[in-house]
């Protein structure tokens, strides 16, 4: 059996899969009226990696919706149920599925190995899904190629996302090395990007994306790079522009040095995440990650590297320290990995750096001031939108 699903959710950079689903045990009624041909189509059209359609009737769903999004569209399907007997894994096979879900809340280690074989048999994938430590240590056990970690206590239907990242960031440690899926609790590029750094292969969007005017612009949006940071930030003022404007990184300066130094970091909205700049060392704070520089001399060297905890997630390339450099950008696009693209960013310059490196982000500072520390609120927002639609 070809691993149609794993195949495309290990695929380089972020995968997501976009879910049909007409209503939810929490927000009730989302998109009754919701053509699941239509919609997969436009997901595929969008850039999904797989489909996932509800077929449970507490979601408003059934098999004639996985039926109909295998009649529209070519990519993965998962049916998404409450699987728990050899029949649901035929129905789904003889309904168009390519994998199934499996709850690690409703079954025993040994029904669930039981499923995986009998899914196998029928030429299934499987996407065994874990919402807690304990969950993720038997899916572990298990080898489940495809490991689903949900934000979303299913009991509850409360959404904890940060416990969520810590258990995608251990489950790198799974000797059998499993594509991981970042469940629920996704509505913001900086949340996808979150778990993208925390290590997810993928995530999956539901009602972020039923809830939006157009479900495969929302998801568009979702997956699309650069993101955006806004650095060198020390009025809340300022924060809530570059938020407003799209931001997806709030940048704030603590080297001693700098005379953009923030105080502290300062709080950010749910869609952002914030960034915490250093030169040589750093401490801890409420920031999500850190950028790190070194020291050369008496300034900061010339890059830095992005920090998840202690964790090396992406390579911040910038031009010397009050220099230029007419290679910069060929030099930037020759790097391999996630690469943060900084130095002398504008409304004027992004897209065309944005196109010659292909960053997964892009930092701009000192070009959107009134003076050290101040933005200028009108660069901000020309910068975020010249870098978004570009």
């Amino acid at each position: 059996m070809k691993p149609v699903l794993r195949d495309a959710l290990a695929a380089p950079g972020l995968g997501a899969i976009a879910e049909i689903k007409r209503r939810s045990p929490s927000l009730g009624a989302i998109r009754p009226d919701a053509d699941p041909a239509r919609i997969a189509a436009g997901y595929e059209r969008a850039g999904a990696a797989a489909v996932s359609v509800l077929v449970d009737e507490r979601f408003g769903g059934s098999w004639d919706d996985l039926r109909a999004a295998r009649s529209a569209a070519t990519l993965p399907l998962l049916a998404k149920g409450f699987f728990s007997t050899e029949d649901d894994l035929r129905t789904a096979k003889e309904a168009g599925a390519d994998a199934v879900l499996l709850l690690l809340r409703d079954l025993d280690d040994r029904t669930c190995t039981r499923l995986m074989q009998t899914a196998a048999e029928l030429g299934l994938e499987t996407l065994v899904e874990a919402h807690d430590a304990a969950e993720l240590a038997r899916a572990g056990l298990l080898e489940a190629p495809v490991i689903g970690i949900n934000a979303r206590d299913l009991s509850t239907f409360e959404i904890d996302r940060g416990t969520q990242l810590d258990l995608v960031a251990q489950s790198s440690y799974l000797p059998h090395a499993p594509v991981v899926v970042a469940e629920s609790g996704v509505r913001t590029r900086a949340q996808g990007a979150a778990a993208e750094l925390a290590g997810a292969d993928a995530i999956l969007v539901g009602s972020a994306l039923m809830q939006a005017p157009d479900p495969a612009d929302k998801l568009r949006e979702l997956l699309a790079r650069p993101l955006v940071k806004v650095c060198g930030l020390t009025r809340e003022e300022d924060v809530a522009v570059a938020a407003d404007a799209g931001a997806d990184l709030a940048g704030f300066i603590l080297a001693r040095e700098s005379p953009r130094r923030a105080t502290d970091v300062l709080p950010v909205p749910d869609s952002m995440l914030a960034v915490a700049v250093w030169v040589e060392s750093r401490h801890e704070t409420s920031a999500e990650l850190d950028q790190l520089y070194g020291r050369t001399g008496d300034h900061r060297s010339r890059d830095a590297v992005l920090l998840r905890e202690d964790e090396e997630v992406a390579l911040v390339v910038d031009l010397p320290w009050r220099d230029e450099d007419p290679l910069h950008l060929t030099r930037a696009a020759a790097v391999e990995g996630r690469v943060m693209l900084a130095g002398g960013l504008s409304a004027e310059n992004v897209q065309g750096a944005i196109r010659a490196v292909r960053p997964w982000a892009v930092d701009a500072s000192s070009r959107l001031e009134v003076e050290p520390g101040i933005k200028d609120h009108a660069k901000v927002r020309a910068y975020v939108e010249a870098a978004r639609t570009s």
